[in-house]
């Protein structure tokens, strides 16, 4: 009897100690374990009128380029400057090569010369023409006074008449001649001009003081009409080439207010503004181009093709519900947050609209003014899993 009793007592004091286990077990897998509740904050959703931003990347660029090439192909004689150079308005900047064209100048005149001859040996055939039909006139006129008489015979009055017609054919088709050669004068002359504007087109001029940004041949070089062979920018005045997403670049319009953070300049931001939105978007990569400007000219200027990031504020939008960005989650396809109802844990689904700066989203269906959604939280959730609500995250400083 006494074994039983001692036996006994051992088996109650293991199941204690094991209950004292389990519940020791329990406690841990509560508090710490994968049953735990997960940390979590949380925000009211309230009404604001926000005002969404644009976010893009560009490149300097200068704001006026001038590209200077020949106006017939040819090949380059020379080239005076180079990349970074300063030239004043109407410097000589290089030369095409003529090539055979001072040959066909030379020519062009010799034949402008015989047209001329031409013509004044066409305009003394004129006088003579003249002379003949006045004679021949007064020849006519006076056989036909005597043929009154019939001092002659009517044959001679009738061969009079006819040597004044001849004349008068004679003179017309001297007068056609002198047309003609004139004309032959005036194409001659033409051509001359254009090959005396051509020989002065060679010469490679500068339209505006600039600096020299480009030199894109070398002497030798054939290039086309038209063709670039030196760029000249304005140094002074630059703007930046920006790209933005086509989805969220609705409402940007020219003379909104912008920032510029240039890569040369990390950490300072720079006021600017748009000045234009281009009409045609890229198509390959969807976005649209805009111009952005600098409202003050930066005390050190950037170079040509450096990067910068630009942020448009766009127009402030009526009031609406919002979240925070970082409350925005995707589940099994859906965007929307969490909610926390009575203590429960649910994902909604929210049609969302634009956001600002300051990380705000328009909540435009799904969501109601004073509801609870998450914000952050310490592990990824799940529906109806247990939460500890917090006021931060973040470890408790030393």
């Amino acid at each position: 009897m006494k074994n039983w009793l001692s036996n006994k007592g051992k088996s109650w004091t293991l199941a204690a100690i094991m209950l004292a286990l389990l519940l020791a077990f329990i406690f841990v897998a509560l508090r710490t374990g994968p049953m735990a509740p997960v940390s979590v904050t949380v925000m009211t959703v309230e009404r604001a009128a926000i005002t969404p931003s644009l976010f893009g990347i560009g490149t300097v660029e200068a704001r006026y380029v001038h590209k200077i090439g020949p106006t017939l192909a040819g090949r380059v004689l020379r080239v005076d400057v180079e990349p970074g150079d300063l030239v004043r308005a109407g410097q000589v900047l290089g030369e095409m090569d003529p090539v055979d064209l001072d040959d066909k100048i030379i020519a062009q005149t010799a034949a402008m010369q015989r047209a001329e001859a031409a013509v004044h040996a066409v305009e003394s055939q004129i006088l003579e023409a003249n002379a003949r039909v006045t004679y021949a006139k007064a020849q006519a006129l006076r056989y036909s006074q005597l043929g009154k008489s019939q001092v002659v015979s009517a044959e001679a009055v009738g061969a009079k008449q006819q040597e004044f017609q001849i004349a008068q054919a004679a003179l017309s088709t001297i007068r056609a001649n002198l047309e003609a050669a004139r004309q032959e004068k005036s194409r001659l002359v033409s051509e001359l001009n254009g090959l005396q504007r051509q020989r002065s087109n060679l010469k490679l001029v500068s339209p505006v003081a600039g600096l020299v940004s480009r030199r894109d041949a070398d002497p030798g070089t054939t290039a086309i009409a038209g063709q670039s062979v030196i760029e000249i920018v304005d140094p002074g005045i630059r703007w930046i080439n920006v790209r933005f997403d086509q989805k969220r670049a609705q409402g940007l319009r020219a003379e909104l207010p912008a920032q510029i953070l240039l890569r040369s300049q990390s950490g300072k931001s720079l006021e600017g503004k748009v000045t234009r939105v281009e009409s045609h978007a890229d198509s390959v990569t969807e976005e649209v181009l805009a111009k952005v400007e600098f409202r003050q000219r930066p005390e050190k200027m950037p170079s040509i093709g450096e990067l910068a990031e630009v942020t448009v504020a766009l127009g402030q939008l009526q009031e609406t519900p919002f979240v925070p960005n970082a409350s925005v989650q995707r589940v099994d396809g859906h965007m929307g947050v969490w909610v926390l109802e009575d203590g429960d844990l649910r994902f909604v689904a929210v049609r969302f609209g634009a956001s600002d700066l300051d990380g705000r989203m328009q909540a435009l269906e799904g969501l109601t003014v004073g509801q609870q959604v998450v914000v952050y939280s310490q592990k990824t959730l799940t529906a109806n899993r247990r939460i500890k609500i917090v006021d931060s995250l973040a470890p408790p400083a030393p």
